[in-house]
């Protein structure tokens, strides 16, 4: 399958400082990545990297042609005070697709309608945005990011802040739209355990130790792969189906 897109030995950065070098990635049409690492290790800039939106200060990103991207910012950076109702905002993401000269049409708000739906709060269409739950806020955007009709969608720690029933419900909806076909899912985090049993690859981010590794999600969890990300011992156990993580306390390295 041709790559939507690829970063080749890229350094990744702003303001002309390389925070991370030698960052190779490439996404599929049918990718579900995750990338997990600390605040401020350079996750965000990754993807802004990835997505087009910073250039790389040295190597090379290419991407298919006219690439249709959906992005999810933090929710925290969104100003729940918006004045606008839920499907207002949602519509708000045909706003690239629509041409010079052209303005919103029925179609548009049809296929607004239909992303809201595909996150199951198609009976919120008239809802003031700011009345809604941070779980319900997240999903708007979401559905903001589909109505754009996406090949790549894009997520900056989508479950942040969110208590474990809402965290597991966000990962379940992302697990549903990758897996009805047709969209890549590339996100970020820094809890391990949101994403350890969903993504199909992981990467692990730090720019404070120069780590940048990738890897299938078993190759990605194992033990001895988790101790360069946490700095200490690792273990993993699986319950009920699921994955969890556990730093071991006073495993520090030396």
């Amino acid at each position: 399958m041709t790559p939507l897109v690829r970063l080749d030995d890229a350094s990744i950065g702003h303001g002309g400082r390389a925070l991370l070098q030698g960052v190779s990635v490439v996404v599929e049409p049918e990718e579900f990545l995750a990338v997990v690492g600390p605040n401020g290790g350079g996750k965000t800039t990754l993807l802004r990297t990835l997505l087009g939106v910073l250039p790389p200060l040295g190597g090379r990103r290419t991407a298919e042609s006219r690439l249709r991207i959906g992005y999810v910012p933090q929710r925290d950076h969104v100003d729940a005070l918006w004045p606008l109702d839920c499907g207002d905002v949602v519509v708000m993401g045909r706003v690239p697709g629509v041409g010079p000269g052209r303005r919103i049409g029925a179609a548009d708000v049809e296929a607004a309608r239909g992303a809201l739906r595909r996150v199951g709060l198609g009976d919120l269409w008239g809802r003031p945005f700011g009345t809604l739950s941070g779980g319900q806020r997240q999903r708007t955007l979401i559905a903001r990011a589909l109505a754009a009709e996406p090949r790549l969608l894009a997520l900056d720690e989508p479950t942040n802040g969110m208590d474990p029933s809402a965290e597991l419900s966000a990962m379940d909806l992302l697990r549903q739209l990758h897996g009805a076909g047709g969209i890549a899912v590339v996100m970020i985090s820094h809890r391990l355990e949101a994403v350890a049993n969903y993504a199909r690859r992981l990467a692990f981010v730090d720019k404070d130790q120069g780590l940048w590794k990738i890897g299938p999600l078993d190759e990605m969890l194992r033990p001895e792969a988790l101790s360069h990300l946490y700095g200490r011992e690792v273990i993993v156990r699986e319950e009920d189906g699921r994955r969890f993580v556990y730093p071991v306390a006073g495993g520090e390295r030396p």
